[in-house]
């Protein structure tokens, strides 16, 4: 339920408690808690979950019969607990109460999307009439990214006596909030040690595994009236119990404030006396609240986008994720974009390419975390390279999936839930993530102007990409063209030729036009980087004439496989059988993750021209429909409007959307071209979080590169926005499910510029600042100007 600026829940259901807890859960960018019930531990509906932004831990387990090792996004102990009874003076203590108890009357829970606050209520009703209404009020602080804050009050309604509360610090978790994980040692921390300081502070001192983060968390816990606790230290946690009177029209009060530092933590120091001390002089919690709300109104204001109606409500809610995983204070840390938030254990909290998903809206609205983001990978450059090494290539082989190292984390097995079979995953097959790389830092410097990145830590990566993809591309004299073998393409499903006995397929449309792009780029870049800094990249990298000389020659003469008059998507993709599609989705009720249905039968996909998600269909999302047939123009094929369409009509198709992400990709195409079926794809993947589609996965965690891409779907999909040199360029495409939107916006120099779109007009707001007007380009390529502290309106 959503309105305005609130997502809530009225009533308990048990079943929808996981994707209550991730669509709820509060972060700041740089640690998130689930938005979990504060009186049940892990079991049962229940998963409470903190974790920090890039803290992994790599672990060992056996899986049918090898050795396996996986580096996870680690579990934290749990600050948030808090168990409670009644303790009537006129009759027996009272069960321990949750919001599975057989007393509770009315559950409700609502998200503040502006405050960043979480609000639980509760009422049970006992024997006699004896009736606890509970609030929980919940945040994590968007100003202090070290501190949390929980606020619970009980009042009685028909009895009187106590409320026996236990505050407790719980270190005994473990990473088992995914089942088809459970069968992997999920014993991350390790070394605890707790104990307890004045004024009513617990706390817990563990560390990982593997690298040996340390990690402290500090808890005061508050009570209104103030009573003494009886504490007591177990080996991996505190608890403080209180007996708190009550009665009619007389409440009581408990806050748990919580203090978070590990040995991640920059200056560093010991993190047990930086959490003691940090508790020790933290806020009460009215003070510690507004400073929270003043610090998520300033968030808002850089990065909201207002949209009316239904479709406003869940993109808002999009938005509201991508600030709590992604926010300001992630500029200072040194982390990826976790294909699931900070959320949940799915995929591991592990970073795949959902930066391109996700950098556009960032780019646009907070550059400066783009640029640390893109920093990350700069980081583990030296990492692909080593990769690359050890493939015999050249340059930078980015991994599918990457943590803590940049080294390559993807599963070597993976298990069918269908079957029950543990399979070869050869998922890493996917090269294409390190166009992805390179793309993004070209977009970030178009999008920004930021030129210094570019020539500097920008060029080191596209620089060593196009050097990988120059070196992977091997020459067929056959062909009179260079191939790129052995991969595997976003579509996921096909790693191998049917009967294969290796795995990859050869060709990929989309690998090898990325490829072809990223090596143009990087001649591009070449061409404008200073004299000085070209020499150095030069003598650096070992850079000499013949090499680009190679670059260029690949970049135009890539092959690209095509059959029945469209793109095909791998070659040999149009002599596979084609899927009897009806019959399928009679038989089972959700055909998304055919591959699972069709090994559980004894079949493999990689025999049918079916796809989990947009493959070739990503160019599409990626370029421009002018843009992709230039693109297709250098390699030396044909490709226009007609040709495109037929490729998009065949791929939707043949594809079952087995992720989140495909839904979105065909939304936008379908949307560039005005094609009648867009909407049906962009509520759905305006839907996938929120209405769970793909039955049960988001209460996993969210999925951050879908929410991202239906924010960009509006900023740059319908509006045709682009960014560059040329100031701001605007070719709408309308979608008139979303006629009306304004968002703000940095250009170049300009910061907080506030576009709103309505049915053929178009306003700009530049406010007042130093900069120079704002260049604007609008369709039929009119140029146009607005000045600061000027705002005009536009006939589209």
């Amino acid at each position: 339920m959503t309105t305005g600026w609130t997502w809530g829940y009225d009533h308990y259901d048990s079943g929808r408690e996981p994707l209550v807890e991730a669509l709820c859960t509060l972060g700041n960018g740089r640690f998130a808690t689930r938005g979990s019930a504060p009186e049940c531990p892990a079991g049962g509906a229940h998963y409470p979950g903190t974790y920090l932004a890039g803290c992994y831990d790599r672990l060992p387990s056996v899986v049918a019969g090898e050795r396996v090792d996986n580096e996870d996004l680690v579990n934290l102990p749990n600050w948030t607990l808090l168990r409670y009874r009644c303790l009537p003076d006129d009759g027996p203590a009272g069960d321990w109460l949750t919001p599975d108890s057989g007393e509770l009357r009315h559950y409700d829970v609502r998200l503040d999307l502006r405050a960043g606050v979480l609000t639980r209520r509760l009422f049970f009703e006992a024997a006699r009439g004896r009736g606890l209404r509970v609030s929980h009020i919940r945040v994590v602080h968007m100003g202090d990214s070290g501190l949390a804050a929980q606020c619970t009050l009980f009042r009685a309604y028909g009895w009187s006596g106590s409320v026996e509360v236990q505050s407790v610090l719980d270190g005994s978790v473990t990473n088992a909030g995914v089942e088809r994980y459970r069968h992997l040692d999920g014993r991350h921390l390790t070394d605890h040690r707790t104990g307890f300081e004045p004024g009513g502070v617990g706390w817990i001192s563990c560390r990982t595994v593997d690298p040996g983060t340390r990690i402290a968390m500090a808890v005061r816990t508050a009570t209104r009236p103030a009573r003494p606790a009886r504490e007591e230290a177990t080996s991996a946690g505190t608890v403080q119990t209180y007996r708190l009177p009550v009665a009619p029209h007389r409440s009581a009060m408990v806050v748990k404030t919580l203090a978070l530092h590990t040995s991640m933590d920059r200056p560093a120091a010991d993190p047990l006396p930086a959490a003691t001390d940090a508790i020790a002089s933290a806020p009460s919690f009215p003070q510690l609240l507004s400073a929270h709300k003043t610090a998520w109104r300033r968030v808002w204001e850089q990065g909201e986008l207002h949209v009316p109606g239904e479709a406003g409500g869940i993109l808002r809610l999009h938005v509201f994720h991508l600030l709590q995983t992604l926010s300001p204070h992630t500029a200072d840390l040194d982390v990826g974009v976790p294909a699931r938030g900070l959320h949940g254990e799915a995929y591991r909290g592990h970073v795949f390419w959902d930066e391109l998903f996700v950098l556009p809206y960032l780019d646009l609205h907070f550059p400066e975390v783009a640029r640390a983001l893109l920093m990350y990978r700069h980081r583990r450059l030296p990492a692909a390279r080593e990769a690359a090494r050890l493939a015999g290539q050249q340059g930078a082989m980015y991994p599918w999936q990457s943590a803590s190292s940049g080294r390559e984390e993807t599963q070597v097995l993976h298990l069918n839930p269908r079957s029950g079979r543990w399979l070869a995953d050869h998922s890493h097959l996917q090269r294409h993530v390190g166009s992805a790389v390179a793309y993004n830092v070209w977009r970030y410097a178009q999008a920004t102007g930021d030129r210094g990145f570019l020539h500097a830590a920008g060029a080191e990566i596209l620089l060593e990409v196009a050097r990988y993809w120059a070196g992977a591309a091997a020459f067929d004299p056959v062909l009179g063209r260079y191939r790129i073998r052995g991969v595997v393409g976003p579509d996921e499903y096909h790693d191998a030729y049917p009967d294969a006995t290796t795995p990859g397929i050869d060709d990929n449309a989309y690998t090898n036009v990325t490829a072809a792009w990223v090596l143009a780029r990087g001649l591009d870049l070449l061409g404008e980087l200073p004299a000085a800094r070209r020499s150095e990249l030069a003598e650096r990298l070992a850079l000499d004439a013949d090499e680009t000389a190679r670059w260029e020659a690949v970049s135009r003469r890539l092959y690209v496989p095509f059959h029945q008059g469209v793109v095909s998507q791998f070659e040999g993709y149009g002599e596979l059988a084609e899927l009897d599609w009806e019959a399928y989705r009679a038989r089972y009720d959700d055909i998304r993750r055919l591959d699972r249905i069709l090994e559980a039968e004894g079949d493999t996909v990689n025999r049918y021209r079916a796809s989990k998600q947009a493959d070739t269909l990503m160019l599409g999302y990626l370029f421009r429909p002018e843009e992709l047939y230039s693109l297709f123009g250098r390699l030396g094929y044909g490709l226009d409007d007609e040709m495109w369409r037929a490729t998009v009509s065949y791929y939707l198709r043949r594809t079952s959307h087995g992720s989140t992400l495909s839904s979105l990709v065909h939304g936008w195409v379908l949307a560039r071209q005005k094609g009648a079926e867009a909407w049906r794809y962009c509520e759905e993947a305006l839907l996938a979080d929120v209405a769970d589609v793909q039955g049960g996965t988001t209460g996993e965690g969210i999925h951050l590169g879908a929410m991202a891409g239906t924010i960009d779907l509006v900023e740059r999909g319908i509006t045709g926005l682009a960014t560059g040199p040329e100031g701001l360029r605007v070719a709408p495409v309308p979608l008139a499910e979303i006629p009306r939107f304004t968002f703000t916006l940095c250009v170049g120099r300009h910061r907080g510029v506030r576009l709103r779109m309505l049915p053929g007009r178009l306003a700009i707001r530049v406010p007042a600042s130093p900069a120079g007007p704002l260049a604007v380009v609008l369709p039929g390529d009119r140029r146009v100007t607005v000045a600061p502290g000027q705002e005009r309106w536009f006939r589209l």
